[in-house]
């Protein structure tokens, strides 16, 4: 009987132990998505892409990160004046996602474009201005990030 009473006090001491290890093994999702064409279809394919992702980790209670990363003439996405999805990227970055998805911007077309169009190029405040969309890339999958190329 002795044996059996240790042994069940042994069996719920560790459950602690056991519990916090499952809450340790919960997987964080990374995903990073390329858009590099000035085509809006494509662009509102990256947003459902990225809206799909979180939404489906969300119901499961796991975290996830997006980051979807614009260069050449995907930059558009994120232009201020020429974007046709800022004002969704405005609603998914502030009311549906907040801190669940990043814009980022390359720095090297930017520059490119304003020499191209001799003026500044402004980036939609939601964004973050990287200084290379591919490095940006190939960084995010050497850290273990997910690629989808819409």
């Amino acid at each position: 009987m002795r044996v059996i009473v240790r042994l069940a006090i042994a069996a719920l001491l560790s459950l602690p132990l056991v519990s916090g290890s499952f809450a340790a093994d919960a997987k964080s999702h990374r995903v990073s998505i390329q858009v590099d064409q000035n085509d809006p279809q494509l662009m509102n394919l990256a947003l459902n892409n990225a809206t799909n992702a979180i939404e489906y980790y969300r119901g499961k209670n796991e975290d996830v990160d997006v980051d979807l990363v614009t260069f050449g003439p995907g930059l558009h996405m994120l232009r201020d004046d020429t974007s046709p999805v800022k004002d969704r990227i405005k609603r998914l970055k502030e009311l549906a996602f907040p801190g669940k998805i990043q814009f980022s911007a390359c720095n090297n077309t930017k520059q490119n474009m304003e020499k191209a169009e001799g003026k500044t190029v402004s980036i939609i405040s939601d964004a973050t201005l990287v200084p290379s969309g591919v490095v940006r890339l190939m960084e995010l999958q050497e850290q273990g990030w997910s690629y989808i190329r819409p």
